[in-house]
C-alpha cells in the first residue's frame, strides 16, 4: 500500500470521556467523506462502549485483556487485517483506561513493519473530577498511571469541567502544565470541542490552533495559560517523512528507499540519542545477501536474520521523548545515498 493510514489514539482512564469523543471524531470523519475503522480494547470479555459506535463503522475487538499487556502481540494482526479488508481512510485505536500510554506507542509501532502508518499524536482524555481528587490524595497506582497518561498525550483533553469549582479547574490546568508543558489544553464538557484542529494534520502548529486553545481557556478563567509552541511535519516527495515538530511522546517512522550499510548502520543505532527509547525494524543490508530484523532497547541492540513471508517493506520505527525527528530522518537517507554510490 502507498498510502500511509492515519492512526490516532485515544487514551485516558476509565469513564474519562473516550467513547464520547470517539463518537464526535467518527461524525466529523464522515462529514468529511472519510471512512473510519475502529479498534476497541476492553479489560472485559464484553464490549459495551461499542454498542455506541454503530453497526456501518468497521471494528476489530480486542477483549479480555490491554493493548500493552496480555494481547498486545495481536494488535499488529488486528490492525492489518482491518486495513486489508475495510481498507479506511482512518483507524482510531481506543485504549482501555487501564492501559500504560508509552506501552501502547510500542505495540502500535510494530504494526509499523508491515503497513504503511501515519502514527498521529496521541489524544488524552482527563476525568477533571476524577484527576482533582486523586490529586489530593497523591498516592495508589489509579493516580500514577493517570499521571503518566497525562505526560505522554500530545493533546489533552480537561473533561468534565461541570462537575468542579472555578478554582478546582485553575489549579488543574496548572497541574497539567506542569506535568506537561508540551500538549495542547483543551477544557471540555461532553468532550465537547472543536474537532478540526484535533484532527488537522498540522495540529501541532504554533499559528490559529493555538490562538483558538488560549481562547477555549479565557473563556472558562481569568488568566492565560503558557503553551508549547509546536511546528508541524509533511512529507518528502520521496515517500519519508520529513518531521520539524518535537511532540512530548515521540514516534518516527522511516521507509527505505534501498539497502544501507550493516556497519554504518550498527554505528547509527549506537549513536541514537538518549531521549530514543526504542527501535525496530526491518531492512536490507548493502553488504550482505540477507535480510534482517533488528530490536533497540535499552541502549542495546540485537540483529535476527528473517526471510519475512509476503510483501514486508525495508522500514525502522523509533519511539522516544523529544528527539529531533528531522535529524534522524536526514541521518538515515545519508547512509541509503551512501551505500548506493
Amino acid at each position: 500500500m502507498d498510502r500511509a493510514t492515519p492512526i490516532y489514539i485515544l487514551s485516558g482512564f476509565l469513564g474519562s470521556g473516550k467513547t464520547t469523543l470517539l463518537q464526535r471524531l467518527i461524525t466529523e470523519w464522515k462529514r468529511e467523506g472519510l471512512r473510519p475503522a475502529v479498534i476497541m480494547n476492553e479489560i472485559g470479555e464484553v464490549n459495551l462502549d461499542g454498542l455506541m459506535i454503530g453497526p456501518e463503522i468497521p471494528m476489530a475487538e480486542m477483549l479480555g485483556g490491554c493493548i500493552c499487556c496480555t494481547i498486545r502481540s495481536d494488535l499488529s494482526t488486528q490492525l492489518y487485517e482491518l486495513i486489508q479488508e475495510e481498507k479506511p481512510d482512518v483507524v482510531v485505536i481506543e485504549a482501555t483506561g487501564a492501559a500504560n500510554p508509552m506501552e501502547i506507542f510500542d505495540a502500535v509501532s510494530e504494526s509499523s513493519l508491515l503497513l504503511k502508518l501515519d502514527i498521529r499524536p496521541m489524544i488524552t482524555v482527563v476525568d477533571a473530577a476524577h484527576l482533582a481528587a486523586l490529586y489530593e490524595a497523591q498516592q495508589g497506582k489509579t493516580y500514577r498511571l493517570m499521571i503518566e497518561q497525562i505526560r505522554c498525550g500530545s493533546w489533552l483533553i480537561l473533561n468534565k469541567i461541570d462537575l468542579v469549582t472555578a478554582e478546582q479547574l485553575s489549579g488543574l490546568l496548572d497541574l497539567l502544565q506542569r506535568l506537561n508543558p508540551y500538549a495542547k489544553i483543551v477544557t471540555a464538557e461532553r468532550c465537547q470541542v472543536d474537532i478540526e484542529p484535533l484532527l488537522s494534520k498540522n495540529s501541532t502548529d504554533s499559528g490559529s490552533n493555538e490562538e483558538w486553545l488560549m481562547s477555549e481557556h479565557d473563556h472558562h478563567h481569568d488568566h492565560d495559560q503558557p503553551h508549547h509552541q509546536h511546528k508541524h511535519h509533511a512529507e518528502h516527495s520521496d515517500g519519508h517523512a520529513a518531521h520539524h515538530s518535537h511532540e512530548h511522546v515521540t514516534v518516527y517512522t522511516h521507509y527505505f528507499a534501498g539497502p544501507v550499510n550493516s556497519v554504518d548502520f550498527e554505528k547509527f543505532i549506537k549513536e541514537l540519542p538518549r531521549e530514543v527509547y526504542r527501535g525496530k525494524g526491518v531492512l536490507h543490508f548493502s553488504d550482505t545477501a540477507s535480510r534482517f530484523m533488528f530490536q533497540y532497547a535499552y541502549r542495546e541492540a540485537d540483529y535476527l536474520k528473517i526471510t519475512p513471508q509476503g510483501n514486508i517493506p525495508d522500514v525502522a520505527v523509533f519511539i522516544g521523548e523529544h528527539f529531533d525527528k528531522t535529524a534522524l530522518a536526514a541521518e538515515l537517507e545519508r547512509l541509503e545515498r551512501q551505500a548506493g554510490e
